[in-house]
Order: C-alpha cells, then structure tokens, then sequence
C-alpha cells in the first residue's frame, strides 16, 4: 500500500480553510477503499441498502465530499486506477492475502461476541469492486464533481495533473505521487480525517498535511531519481525492498552510493532484476491527456433517484448534501490564478 517514507518526509500541518478555493487530483480507488474501511456498523459489517448491496463508499462520496465543496470552496477531481501494471502482481497476492487473513480472523471474533476485534479485523477485509468504482464515477457524475481515468495508477495521473497545473496538489494517503513528480501533496483530504492503527485496532484523528517535492528533495539532499531509488530499498509496490533498509538507513546510502547502480555487490544482486523497469514506471508512467475537468452539471433528480430510490439512502439527508453542492457551484480556476499565493 504505496512506499513507507514519515520518518525523512517534511510534513507541513494545515487546515482545510487554507486549501480553500483548491483543485485538488483525489487518488479514487484509495479514498472509495477508505470509505469502505472506515463506514462500518458497530459490528465491522459495511453500509447496505436493503438488497444487501454495499453503499459505504457511496455514502462518503455524497455526504463527505459535499462538505469539503461546500464548507471549504475544495474542488476535488477523481482520478480512477487503470487495469495494474504487471509490475504490481506480487503487491496484488499479498493483499489478497491479508484480506482473506482478516476475514477469517473477522469471523472468529463475530462467533466470540468479541465486537471490538471483529471491527478491526473487518476494515482490512475491504474489497473494492469494479462495480463499485462504476456506481462512484456514475454518483459523480451526477452530484457534479469531474473524474478522470487513469490508463494505469491513479496517483500517476494525478501527479500529472498537478505538474499541468490542471490542479494545485495530488490527493492522497500514500507517498507515491511524490515519486511520480507531483510538486505538492496533501494527505489526510477530509472533514475530521481518520486514520485506522491495524496494530492498535483503533482509528485516530489527523489533520492534513502538504508534503512540496522541491522543498523535500533539497532538504534530503537528493534527485527525484534518487528518491525513486531510496523506495526501492524500502520497498514500493513494485519490490518488497531490502530487509534492514528503512527509510533513514535508504537515504544514509543512496548519499553515499549516488545511484542503486553503484552499490556494493551484496546489495545489487538482492535488487531485482527489472530495476530499470520500476524506475522508467516511476519517473515516467503511462498517463493520458484525453480528460476534461470541467464541473459537469449537477443533476439533482438523478443523484435524489440513484441514492434514495434506489440505494434507499435518506432523502432528507441527501436533500441537505445536494443543497450544499448546488449552493457552493462556482467556476473552477486553474493554478495560474493563485498567482502569488503561498505554496
């Protein structure tokens, strides 16, 4: 779930008031993955409507998202994961894995009555489906909010968009778009933001952060390409890393080596052998300029229809959400009209 790097990143705390009036590239899959994880009944069971069909991540969307609109003038764009890269396959076992792990461990905690377990265990059993990624860009689409897809990873795109100046920042829990080359990141995107501690089995309140690329990469005294190769020693997506490198030991060596080319022996035999491929992924991914950002027309009846009639959702509940959006419409400004604006 994207490359470990806190303990040598440059985290700025923010607010949401000082992203307002911000377009900002949301990583799709992973806020809808989130939504799912965290929108649970006390029992760890997800949101269903009454043909047993599951609504968490829909239910975030309308409610969650209409208020960073509204309340905070933030104009998300959705950016949606392409088919993965074939580089991505091992990632993609181990967390199949770990996900039926869970739901077994989810299970047992159910028969045992023991609740609290159950609802740790059932945030890592979140499975996103292709028909749920279909049903979101559908609800955006009628709650007016743009969404792009991606040919390949997601939050390649939305680096793409930032450094267009199509948007101001990437969007996302994960590092990843910073490897990709977006110039600012803001994690944690959310009205009263969570984040679920699998080793604590609790969830704790994070403000956002913004992480700016050049800022970093002068702070560690480092390429772009030289970050990419840091991650690999780590570990990405892509390679599991090298057992003993954490993120501060990376940083020591690749100092010292320049480039996963010049290291010693014992390390570059252990490094796979399709580096040069991990790399081109990172530094140059496949993204597309066939997108337009602009607002579509929020369709009230469409969205009151698919999530009261036919999700069963409350509709004085999405009476309220769908207010707020059609109250906040504004015109979406690209980042040249920040001009002067702090970064």
């Amino acid at each position: 779930m994207g490359v470990f790097l806190t303990p040598i990143s440059i985290r700025h705390p923010t607010t949401l008031e000082a992203l307002r009036g911000r377009a900002v590239a949301v990583d799709g899959n992973l806020e809808l993955y989130q939504f799912l994880s965290i929108m649970r009944t006390r029992d760890g069971s997800p949101l269903q409507d009454a043909q047993g069909r599951i609504t968490s991540h829909l239910n975030g969307l309308v409610f969650r998202t209409s208020r960073l609109i509204s309340e905070f003038d933030i104009r998300p764009v959705f950016v949606f994961d392409g088919p993965p890269p074939e580089l991505k396959r091992e990632e993609i076992r181990k967390r199949r894995e770990v996900r039926e792990k869970s739901q077994r461990e989810y299970q047992a905690a159910l028969a045992a009555g023991d609740t609290m377990t159950a609802w740790s265990k059932a945030v890592m059993t979140s499975r996103l489906t292709k028909s749920m990624v279909e049903e979101a860009k559908a609800l955006l689409g009628f709650l007016g909010i743009p969404s792009v897809q991606a040919p390949s990873e997601g939050e390649a795109q939305a680096a793409f968009l930032a450094c267009r100046g199509d948007v101001w920042a990437a969007g996302s829990k994960d590092y990843d778009s910073l490897l990709f080359g977006t110039p600012r990141l803001i994690r944690f995107l959310a009205v009263q933001s969570t984040e679920f501690l699998p080793r604590f089995g609790r969830s704790r309140s994070v403000p956002p952060e913004l992480l700016v690329l050049e800022e970093w990469l002068s702070s560690l005294r480092i390429t772009r390409e030289q970050l990419v190769d840091l991650a690999m020693l780590v570990g990405t997506d892509f390679f599991p890393g090298l057992h003993g490198f954490g993120p501060k030991t990376a940083l020591k060596r690749i100092r010292e080596w320049g480039s996963l080319d010049n290291a010693p022996d014992e390390i570059g035999n252990q490094l796979p052998s399709n580096l040069d491929e991990i790399r081109a992924f990172f530094l140059d991914p496949p993204v597309t300029t066939a997108f337009d950002l602009s607002p579509p027309s929020l369709r009230i009846e469409q969205a009151r229809r698919f999530l009261c009639d036919e999700r069963g959702f409350s509709e004085e509940r999405v009476n309220g959400a769908l207010a707020r959006l059609s109250s906040a419409r504004r015109p979406a400004r690209r980042l040249e009209e920040f001009d002067h604006e702090a970064s």
